[in-house]
């Protein structure tokens, strides 16, 4: 019974497979299973070739394991000459002082690339609203976030805005925000709402959260 489905793999990755395909799939499990591997391999790119662009490949690694110190010593002092104004690091920046809830250099960080056209509506177009709200330019962030609230998109920007005028006692304005959002759902195409499954899901849960409370 088993036999044909074995026969098939054998074929599929003695004949099918290339030996490079195999090599990205053996890398692949390796990272999976040993997150640390494609980190150590990063390290010792660098050992042997220091450039800017292996430098920032090591640091986004330890971003995105949560080694936020090193990821965000590396971004800054690359932060130089030619790449002073680089917007991958700038960015990445953005997203390490969130992590550290330092919202002051945050705001310097996404200040330098707010100007980009790539930046409106961003991740890092809300991270740098919330840290403006959370750094007390309460005014200036509210404004980022009503750019950001519109109908059918933006769906982690409008959840935050609304979770900022929860903090501010505005329960009706974020009621009305959540209400919205998940009236939306319905109205969503099957891969939109896999997409955007995270922010759809919170919104519902903290709209639900301000119905009990309301009693």
């Amino acid at each position: 019974m088993f036999l044909p489905v074995i026969g098939c793999l054998i074929y599929f990755f003695s004949e099918i497979v290339t030996s490079q395909e195999l090599n990205k799939v053996q890398s692949g499990l390796g990272q999976f299973i040993n997150p640390s591997g494609s980190i150590k391999k990063l390290e010792e790119n660098l050992r042997f070739s220091d450039t800017f662009n292996n430098r920032i490949a090591l640091a986004d690694a330890y971003l995105e394991c949560g080694i936020t110190d090193k990821a965000i010593e590396i971004y800054e002092s690359n932060l130089k000459g030619a790449f002073a104004e680089n917007e991958h690091v700038l960015a990445q920046l953005v997203v390490a002082y969130n992590q550290k809830k330092d919202y002051q250099q945050l705001i310097l960080a996404a200040e330098k690339i707010k100007g980009l056209p790539q930046f409106a509506n961003s991740h890092c177009n809300v991270l740098y609203a919330n840290a403006l709200t959370q750094a007390g330019f309460i005014e200036k962030g509210e404004a980022e976030f009503q750019k950001m609230n519109s109908k059918y998109s933006h769906y982690e920007a409008r959840y935050c805005y609304a979770l900022f005028l929860i903090r501010e006692g505005k329960e009706q304005q974020a009621h009305d925000i959540l209400s919205q959002v998940v009236s939306e759902t319905r109205h969503l195409s099957p891969g939109e709402k896999r997409y955007y499954r995270n922010w759809l899901t919170k919104a519902k849960e903290e709209l639900k959260n301000l119905e009990s409370i309301a009693g």
